[in-house]
């Protein structure tokens, strides 16, 4: 089987934080695709006020199999919200890499953060 027998299912990403207990409502996020030694830009942009990424990648739209990067933008949101870290932050960009192989699926990632750490785990598969 092919990638063209099946309808991609996505990859969407939503981002909380913990240590406020609201969602990241203006995170930056960068998503990757690795192809050999490259970085491919495959979606980009600021979590809305549910703490969700709206991208066409969320649907499908660009998603293939293989090798990505997820990178959040943890200390510039932590300063443009008014939160007393320092600079640099012990956290200043999350970063998690992981791997589509059946392309069919859904990936949902979401990231729970605070100034100090982060979880992200693959949900609603």
């Amino acid at each position: 089987m092919t990638d063209a027998d099946h309808t991609p299912g996505g990859i969407s990403i939503h981002a909380v934080d913990i240590s406020r207990g609201i969602p990241a409502e203006g995170l930056r996020v960068q998503l990757l695709r690795v192809d050999g030694c490259s970085e491919i830009e495959v979606a980009k942009g600021e979590c809305n006020e549910s703490g969700l990424l709206v991208h066409p990648i969320a649907k499908g739209i660009g998603a293939e199999r293989g090798l990505y990067i997820l990178r959040f933008d943890v200390g510039s949101y932590f300063r443009a919200a008014d939160v007393n870290i320092s600079s640099p932050g012990f956290l200043e960009t999350a970063e998690f890499h992981f791997g589509v192989d059946r392309i069919e699926e859904h990936f949902h990632l979401p990231i729970k953060f605070t100034p100090w750490g982060y979880s992200l785990f693959r949900g609603g598969a």
